[in-house]
């Protein structure tokens, strides 16, 4: 696990779902993490709205000052130098979900240009965005392009949100191996509920069990 840890992918992928577990991992294992929520096109399912645990558990959290209400004020706090200062805590990135997102990171390229960070890229198989390895390819590209960061790894999260079932992450196995292959980039993990994975083949992947932050107001996804 690396110290920085950038985490990007379309919306609907999970990736903030995702970025918190991650984050929580984190401090499992270093004593110490931050989480900073720098997706300032979707104002649902941030990073923010799981502070309170978060918090509860130790990891630091670092959003935009209007992240929970209904203001709409596209900006970063200056709070996120302070992870490229402070070496000695590791971090997750949150980023928003297409380059629009990507370039509120790219800002924070000279810094990052010298990290051996790791970014990964969230892939959910079940978005219509996201179905096919073309698109998911051509996103992933979008993304590299406007933050200037290199993608590093692959991370298999295709969900239906809470009505997921073993049958729908085992579908995405071939299409998620599709795009590892034509991006020469490898699957880190495979990501899902402890009662998916347990009943999921991985193929060899890494299991990352998730426990579910995001409140659902409607019929949506993390």
């Amino acid at each position: 696990m690396k110290r920085i840890n950038i985490i990007t992918g379309h919306y609907g992928s999970g990736k903030t779902e995702f970025a918190i577990n991650y984050a929580l991992k984190l401090k499992e294992k270093f004593g110490s993490a931050v989480i900073c929520d720098m997706d300032i096109v979707n104002p649902y399912f941030r990073t923010f709205d799981a502070s309170g645990e978060l918090s509860d558990s130790g990891v630091r959290v670092i959003a935009p000052e209007y992240a929970g209400t209904n203001l709409d004020l596209p900006s970063l706090p200056s709070d996120i130098l302070s992870v490229f200062s402070n070496k000695d805590t590791p971090a997750v990135l949150d980023v928003g979900g297409d380059e629009d997102g990507a370039i509120a990171l790219g800002q924070y390229y000279p810094y990052l240009k010298d990290e051996d960070y790791e970014m990964f890229f969230v892939i959910n198989g079940k978005r219509p965005d996201t179905s096919n390895a073309d698109d998911i390819i051509k996103l992933a590209n979008e993304i590299q392009y406007a933050s200037r960061c290199r993608i590093t790894a692959l991370v298999n999260n295709t969900n239906l949100s809470y009505i997921s079932t073993p049958a729908d992450l085992a579908e995405s196995f071939e299409l998620v191996d599709e795009v590892s292959k034509k991006m020469n980039l490898p699957i880190k993990y495979v990501s899902a509920t402890p009662e998916i994975l347990s009943q999921t083949d991985s193929k060899g992947v890494e299991k990352f069990p998730l426990k579910l932050f995001m409140q659902l107001p409607f019929d949506a996804f993390a």
